[in-house]
């Protein structure tokens, strides 16, 4: 009996602080807080606590499982090589655009593609498309589960 309540506490403390060592996203803290400009007004939300709660949950998912956006695709093939082709494709394609993550992907029956960026709006990709154009002639946009970037940290 003792070692089961022993063992509770245990498990109990260990998700506690598993859980505590989340971050902790507030409705507030993406509007923005107080503005001390002069001439600026006041806004008080009041809300139910379950909306920071459901918030923090879904950028977590979000960092966790990527969000939808969009990629340009530089290389696809299908050939008896193209394991090898992609290879190269993407070690020169890092070499001259050290800045942009690129992504190697196998999609079945054996198709090998090169991806590469993670924007999360066309717009934003069409700028990068023209660049990559000038030495991809083939490059072109692909919707894609990209990964999730904090748009504070740009």
């Amino acid at each position: 009996m003792i070692r089961n309540i022993i063992a509770f506490q245990i498990v109990f403390f260990l998700s506690a602080s598993l859980c505590a060592a989340q971050d902790f996203v507030r409705a507030t803290d993406i509007i923005g807080g107080p503005s001390r400009s002069p001439g600026s007004g006041r806004v008080d939300i009041i809300q139910d606590p379950g909306v920071d709660s459901l918030l923090s949950r879904y950028i977590l998912y979000k960092k966790v499982n990527g969000t939808d956006g969009h990629r340009i695709q530089i290389y696809a093939s299908s050939s008896r090589n193209a394991r090898e082709e992609s290879a190269k494709v993407r070690a020169e394609f890092i070499s001259r655009f050290p800045d942009i993550p690129s992504y190697s992907k196998f999609d079945p029956p054996g198709y090998y593609k090169i991806r590469v960026g993670d924007y999360r709006t066309k717009t934003e990709a069409t700028k990068f498309l023209i660049a990559v154009r000038r030495v991809y002639r083939d490059a072109y946009l692909v919707p894609d589960i990209i990964n999730y970037q904090d748009p504070n940290k740009k």
